[in-house]
């Protein structure tokens, strides 16, 4: 694959991709990391409720979080509405709209493994920055963060991968408008329907190529990951 040969449109929807994967990762990283810890530790009977709610784009098809979403977001919505009076233009069928999307679809892909790896945390840790008069807050930036970056990373990684192959929220939220809307996964099926399979082959290249590099990348993270200790018998 000659890369340097690759026409405006195709690098505009790589690019694109790029963008959108990296905007969501971000967000993803904001909002998962204390979604994570408050699931952990909350006694709340709303948190199971909520976690499911996490959960359940894993199992859901895309095409439904897709068709809410915009329903969620078209100018009929008070938040489309709202969107439109504040910047002027729709928020479906827009980079926005499509980021909004990929949060959403993404976020169990995120917060998963940061709860998991906030779970693992030496509780002797978490006793000893309390008995020194840490709070909840202090605990769990400097204490449980910092021992859990490779779980956070890895989060992060999956949201990237997960959102650089989105297809079905994204062709329901965005739609296929060249330079706003069509990234490469919309844009590998709509050369697909062409029978261009040259530029197909290209688009599926990247994203593969993408996609394995990131799992490469979270595989060399947990064998660099000390096994947590095992108990000693009494």
């Amino acid at each position: 694959m000659n890369l340097a040969a690759l026409s405006p449109e195709l690098w505009a929807s790589l690019w694109l991709t790029v963008r959108l994967a990296a905007t969501s990762t971000v967000i993803l990283l904001a909002l998962g990391l204390p979604l994570a810890g408050w699931l952990n530790r909350s006694r709340s009977h709303a948190a199971p409720l909520v976690e499911a709610m996490v959960t359940l784009p894993i199992v859901l098809p895309p095409t439904v979080i897709g068709f809410y979403v915009l329903l969620a977001l078209g100018n009929r919505s008070p938040i489309g509405q709202a969107w439109q009076a504040l910047f002027g233009s729709t928020l479906a069928f827009s980079f926005p709209g499509l980021v909004v999307g990929s949060v959403l679809y993404s976020l169990p892909y995120a917060v998963q493994p940061m709860q998991s790896s906030l779970r693992d945390v030496d509780a002797g840790l978490i006793e000893a920055a309390v008995s020194l008069g840490a709070r909840a807050r202090q605990v769990f930036w400097k204490v449980m963060v910092p021992v859990a970056r490779n779980g956070i990373i890895t989060g992060a990684a999956l949201s990237f991968a997960h959102t650089m192959g989105e297809f079905g929220v994204v062709l329901m939220l965005g739609g296929n408008i060249p330079g706003v809307t069509r990234v490469a996964s919309i844009a590998l099926y709509d050369e697909t329907q062409k029978l261009n399979y040259s530029v197909a082959h290209t688009y599926a290249l990247v994203l593969l190529a993408s996609s394995l590099a990131m799992l490469l990348f979270i595989a060399w993270l947990r064998q660099r990951t000390p096994a947590p200790p095992r108990p000693q018998p009494r």
